[in-house]
């Protein structure tokens, strides 16, 4: 990414407004005038915003604003007044990306509908289609509506449970092949449930994913949340079982308070602890907790527009009946990244440097996992900086960030998450449970 976006500041209005006057004859515009989005911009700040301006972003790029993005509420209904884009950055996703921070902060302020009305049937109508709005009668008026409001707002932070921020799913690097599947499996199916249906398809309610510690599992069930637009619960047994005592109990409520919700994809990571192989451990309380969420699992997947993902990094140690095809649709296996996987991993944080050589880099970092990958470039990345501010002489950098050996530096000081033998266990894991 080669912008940053920021709430909108005072000392924002002019680039914005020069923005917006500069690109209402190229397609960006809407039925609110320059003087109405001038008026929304210098507003007194709203109450409800918890003292912040009416909801706007900036982005900018090298200290120049590049592209503004601006809404207005009333009630529990958004509008989105103007999305303006520098022409040189037009056609480079910057305006979903700005879409996307709008509509998260809007969210937040617990909007329940967000609304885009064209003038006319203009450029930005199939951009707004893409991003999951419906045109409506009248005019070109595109709406969207965001999943949980009223009293479940607040059953929703009592669970710990959020909307993600859009875009997660297009963020996942690499993995091409786990995230081909998903798609396929689950994501398609669950957003498309009439299509499904015609064709005898069944929305999975459950799947698990395994594989490796740091493989990105839990980056693919909130990916997933992200994609289908649905609010992402995460149940931590030590958090349950600290609260009521009883594990047991405690995973029954939580399960009864969830199905309240509309919709909602439910995470459970490290699985394993809490549904391990019966008669394995001598603890009975152990085994009444396994009971129990054999117990829940069934109905939860009774309800449409649910979805539960485990995660473990031990799938042998799970219990047989847990993994049974009535309580889990798809066993997704989810590995370490392989040679195409960790380029596109590489890349992404690598961006605008084309002198870093990737190749040298995939080599370098076999059995390394995404979340190793990132952790070495953030060294490599902290490592420039800190050369940068050491130069004797101020003024613009000679590099613009992490060269090829600073990221070979970070790599020989990590530690692999994954060893060989973990990689022929997961193979052996494969060939034993998956099933997709």
């Amino acid at each position: 990414m080669t912008w940053l976006i920021h709430d909108y500041r005072e000392d924002d209005l002019a680039a914005v407004v020069h923005l917006i006057d500069s690109t209402a004859e190229l397609g960006q515009e809407s039925v609110f005038s320059l003087a109405e989005c001038i008026g929304a911009l210098t507003a007194p700040p709203q109450p409800s915003a918890g003292g912040a301006h009416r909801p706007a972003v900036v982005a900018v790029h090298g200290g120049r604003a590049i592209g503004a993005a601006l809404a207005c509420i009333a009630g529990e209904r958004a509008w989105v007044m103007r999305i303006a884009i520098a022409p040189a950055w037009r056609g480079r996703g910057l305006a979903s990306a700005l879409l996307r921070e709008l509509e998260r902060r809007l969210v937040a302020l617990r909007v329940r509908r967000i609304a885009y009305v064209l003038p006319e049937e203009e450029l930005l109508g199939e951009g707004l289609h893409n991003a999951g709005y419906t045109r409506r009668p009248a005019a070109a008026y595109f709406e969207k509506a965001e999943p949980v409001t009223g009293p479940a707002v607040g059953l929703l932070e009592e669970l710990g449970g959020r909307l993600l921020p859009g875009g997660l799913w297009d963020e996942v690097a690499g993995m091409t092949t786990e995230k081909d599947l998903i798609e396929r499996r689950v994501v398609l199916p669950l957003a498309e449930p009439e299509l499904a249906a015609r064709h005898g398809v069944r929305p999975p309610r459950a799947i698990a994913l395994f594989g490796p510690p740091g493989t990105g599992k839990t980056t693919f069930a909130r990916a997933i949340a992200s994609r289908l637009g649905w609010p992402f619960v995460e149940l931590l047994p030590s958090r349950l079982a600290a609260d009521q005592g009883n594990l047991a109990a405690a995973l029954r409520g939580a399960f009864a308070r969830i199905a309240e919700l509309e919709r909602v994809l439910v995470f459970i990571d490290e699985v394993e602890e809490i549904a391990p192989v019966r008669g394995e451990r001598p603890d009975g309380a152990a085994h009444g907790i396994t009971n129990e969420l054999l117990k829940l699992i069934p109905g939860f997947r009774e309800q449409d527009e649910r979805l539960l993902v485990c995660a473990t990094n031990s799938i042998r140690s799970l219990d047989p009946a847990f993994l049974r095809p009535g309580r889990f649709d798809y066993l997704v296996p989810i590995g370490t990244p392989d040679a195409a996987a960790r380029a596109a991993i590489w890349r992404r944080y690598a961006a605008d440097r084309p002198s870093v050589d990737l190749d040298v880099l995939v080599g370098a970092s076999e059995y390394f996992t995404p979340a190793d990958i990132e952790h070495a470039a953030r060294g490599a990345a902290q490592a420039a900086f800190e050369r940068d501010l050491a130069r004797p002489v101020p003024g613009p950098p000679q590099a613009a960030g992490a060269g090829t050996e600073d990221y070979l530096a970070a790599i020989a000081a990590g530690r692999p998450t994954v060893t060989p033998a973990l990689v022929a266990e997961f193979t052996a894991d494969i060939a034993t449970h998956a099933r997709v």
